[in-house]
């Protein structure tokens, strides 16, 4: 039997009013995140981030949102990693956001430039000692012989800095993602889901609902 007292069981609601097409894209995203804020068991800020080479060969993985405004959508990286390497040479991204919970989607479709060295430095500073140290320790997705190598450049970091300020790494920086297209998905009942794009036109947006 199932439990519907579970949010991850309901079923999908068909009281719920269709996407706004009159909407801006940011001010639409914001309360959806605030809702998934109020709803969602882990990390409402976490997203799928696709890159991709130059010659077209995808990638994905989940990173935190860190920031978001009508600038664009901040997330932070080593650059030397993959997706730093990839993002170098091709710098057209798609983010994901899924709420199970509220049955929601947001995908988001842009172009990314690097924060602000100010910025950088900020988020860097603001972050737990231990993930400070971790990342001068580690060589994001480079090969690693064994675990134990890893702790010990951890140890030495530790041992290096101390208690004092730990510098961000000139390899650690956050990128903004501009957004020139979102699609916003609310599912329904027997996969008649109500879908809706906003695609960047100059300084405006074009509207347009989507078949299911």
């Amino acid at each position: 039997m199932t439990d519907t007292s579970s949010p991850f069981s309901a079923p999908p609601r068909d009281d719920l009013p269709l996407i706004d097409l009159q909407a801006d894209p940011f001010t639409l995203f914001e309360s959806w995140m605030a809702e998934a804020e109020k709803t969602e068991i882990n990390d409402p800020n976490a997203m799928v981030l696709a890159t991709a080479t130059p010659d077209g060969r995808p990638s994905a993985r989940i990173v935190l949102l860190k920031g978001a405004d009508r600038r664009g959508f901040v997330f932070y990286t080593n650059l030397e990693s993959r997706k730093g390497e990839e993002l170098a040479a091709n710098p057209y991204v798609a983010l994901l956001f899924h709420w199970k919970g509220l049955r929601r989607q947001i995908r988001i479709e842009g172009r990314v430039s690097p924060v602000s060295i100010e910025e950088a430095d900020a988020y860097f500073a603001s972050r737990s000692r231990v993930s400070r140290l971790g990342a001068i320790a580690s060589d994001q997705s480079r090969p690693l012989a064994s675990r134990a190598v890893f702790e010990e450049r951890l140890h030495d970091a530790q041992t290096r800095y101390g208690e004092g300020v730990i510098p961000r790494p000139v390899n650690w920086s956050g990128y903004r993602v501009s957004p020139e297209h979102f699609e916003f998905w609310q599912e329904r009942p027997f996969r008649l889901h109500d879908r809706a794009i906003w695609e960047r036109a100059g300084e405006s947006w074009q509207v347009t609902r989507l078949y299911p």
